[in-house]
């Protein structure tokens, strides 16, 4: 497995090189679905475009970026670099620079430009154009200007977030990414689902960013084999071990952003006691725990100082809960989350046929892939726990594991 160091606009992860990197936009949650086909048109000022997106002269982004130079670097990784810019008209703008031109050829490159220009949400980053120029790929994003998610929680000296913020931003992160996998045609999974792709805005607003390798799952396809790719500390189990790629593996990833949110911990911290590097190893008896008996004092970021809501954070718990379940069949789908997420008096059912008192699904310690994956992750060591039921939750809600 190739793991590479990420700067992610301030946050440090572990990510492999990305093929294609961010997509997309500006339409409101629950919009029309996407559908694609390659083409390439000349537009009436004379300059080819693919999909909705503009091609850009190589010395153009040259220019504005300052020659590439070192201060107006956003971010650095396995991928390459992403650049500010301004264009012409003012509009500011990310230019991701792939390394070693992405490894495609120019109509892959073209196939994939055309199919991430003509997504379109509000929680999806916009891509604006595209450079291929001899050896070069380059990608254009708008500019988002608040950095990012991990930033904000896990940066030194920066304001505590507080519970409304943390919630808004999962809701309007969860939004993004039920997009790509149920309004989309054909879906499309994120592949790279971390605090660090995760932009906001100055509103706190949350904008999905950077697909790394993402790859379109056609609807007659139940899942995508390929080589081990992703961030250290949000992998699923199954996507680690085996490189079977469903919309699950993201489900999985995008609970540990919420543990991020709820914790305030980094996925894999190595300087926490032997055995608790692992957030999601360290969470689970802490989740199971918090669900039976309502007290949170133990999961909760510290620094919150119990300003929270506790419903609110018992319906974040259990989405939580739900999203890390080794058994990626029992995960719920994004759009199950986006409704917790976005309506406390909406009963969700996210038991997904686990019965209260049966689940197996956290009795994962002698199961060959959660072996190899702990062993990645920290040495031989065994990690066991077990999520056994859970209660009635706060006020009328009720939902089981």
């Amino acid at each position: 497995m190739n793991f590479s160091m990420l700067g992610g606009g301030g946050g440090l992860g572990m990510s492999t090189p990305p093929t294609m990197s961010q997509a997309y936009g500006q339409q409101p949650w629950g919009g029309a679905s996407a559908n694609y086909s390659v083409t390439a048109a000349t537009s009436a000022s004379g300059d080819l475009s693919v999909g909705n997106t503009k091609a850009f002269a190589f010395d153009e982004l040259y220019s504005i970026t300052g020659g590439f130079a070192r201060e107006n670097v956003l971010g650095e990784g396995g991928f390459g670099c992403v650049f500010k810019g301004t264009l012409g008209d003012g509009k500011v703008v990310a230019v991701k620079q792939l390394k070693g031109g992405g490894g495609q050829g120019e109509r892959e490159f073209q196939a994939e430009v055309e199919i991430i220009s003509r997504v379109h949400h509000r929680h999806l980053v916009s891509l604006v154009g595209y450079c291929i120029a001899e050896d070069h790929r380059l990608l254009v994003y708008d500019y988002v200007s608040n950095n990012t998610l991990h930033h904000h929680l896990h940066g030194r000296g920066r304001p505590v977030m507080d519970w409304p913020t943390r919630v808004k931003i999962a809701a309007g992160s969860a939004r993004g990414l039920a997009y790509l996998h149920e309004d989309c045609h054909p879906r499309i999974i994120h592949r790279d689902i971390k605090s660090s792709n995760i932009l906001l805005d100055d509103q706190f607003e949350a904008q999905v960013a950077d697909f790394g390798l993402a790859r379109l799952a056609e609807n007659d396809v139940t899942h995508i084999s390929t080589r081990v790719m992703g961030t250290f500390g949000y992998l699923a189990p199954e996507y680690a071990s085996t490189g079977k790629l469903t919309e699950k593996s993201d489900v999985f990833s995008f609970g540990v952003v919420l543990l991020e949110l709820i914790t305030g911990r980094k996925p894999v911290d190595s300087s926490r006691p032997l055995g608790d590097e692992s957030l999601v190893e360290w969470s689970r008896p802490l989740l199971n725990r918090a669900i039976e008996t309502q007290e949170f004092d133990e999961l909760v970021d510290v620094r919150l100082e119990g300003n929270f809501d506790d419903v609110e954070m018992f319906r974040v718990i259990e989405a939580t809960a739900a999203c890390i379940r080794h058994s990626a069949a029992r995960r719920p789908k994004m759009g199950q989350i986006v409704r917790v997420l976005d309506d406390s008096l909406t009963d969700v059912d996210l038991s997904n046929g686990v019965q209260p008192g049966k689940s197996q699904m956290f009795n994962v310690a002698n199961t060959a892939d959660i072996r190899q994956f702990q062993r990645m992750a920290f040495g031989s060591q065994d990690f066991s726990s077990d999520y056994s039921q859970s209660r009635p939750s706060i006020g009328s809600s009720r939902r089981d594991f």
